[in-house]
């Protein structure tokens, strides 16, 4: 958890922008003042530094990164999405740990994937207009930073440079998914001469 920021109530839900967070309870707002030199910017960026995606990038750079995520919390055994949601965001794993669950022919859901701290799922998200791919879901309780596709848009839009280093990021992520598949796949196909 992000220190300053108060562990939201079951009935509540989080938005996030440049200037503050806000948490909705009911019809009641609580309003978050979040600028450059407040200390959950700074640890938002603490923890942007940590994340292979964002390896390559600067102090500043990091800063118009931040002000573009959102923070979340989740309960143990809450499902963030399931497999065939719409996928509009990125996530990050701040603390805890997230399965990943696919469905088998079976229709029974399998952990592909366990995903701790310093991880992040749903990369193609941001990339594509297709429905989530697998099923995620808090093994503990957990913190997550987010970036959704019009936040990433808005920065490749007026940070071009920014967003061409978080693509790069993206697809060097996704080669490595790609290879790692590929070699468990290996494992279970009967050569075919």
């Amino acid at each position: 958890m992000i220190a300053g920021l108060p562990k939201a109530p079951d009935n509540a839900f989080i938005l996030s922008g440049i200037e503050a967070f806000f948490i909705f309870i009911g019809e009641v707002m609580k309003k978050i003042k979040v600028t450059p030199g407040n200390q959950l910017r700074k640890e938002i960026i603490n923890y942007l530094i940590d994340f292979p995606l964002f390896d390559a990038l600067e102090g500043n750079q990091l800063n118009i990164v931040a002000e573009n995520m959102n923070y979340l919390e989740i309960d143990k055994g809450e499902i963030l999405f399931k497999e065939g949601d719409k996928g509009d965001y990125i996530c990050f794993v701040l603390d805890g740990v997230i399965d990943v669950l696919k469905k088998s022919v079976t229709g029974d859901s399998v952990v592909i994937a366990v995903l701790p701290k310093g991880r992040s799922f749903g990369e193609m998200s941001i990339l594509d207009n297709f429905p989530r791919s697998a099923t995620a879901r808090a093994r503990t309780n957990s913190s997550l930073l987010t970036l959704t596709r019009t936040s990433f848009e808005k920065i490749l839009k007026d940070y071009p440079q920014i967003g061409i280093t978080i693509l790069k990021g993206i697809s060097r992520m996704l080669s490595q998914n790609l290879r790692q598949t590929s070699s468990k796949l290996a494992d279970y196909i009967l050569p075919i001469a």
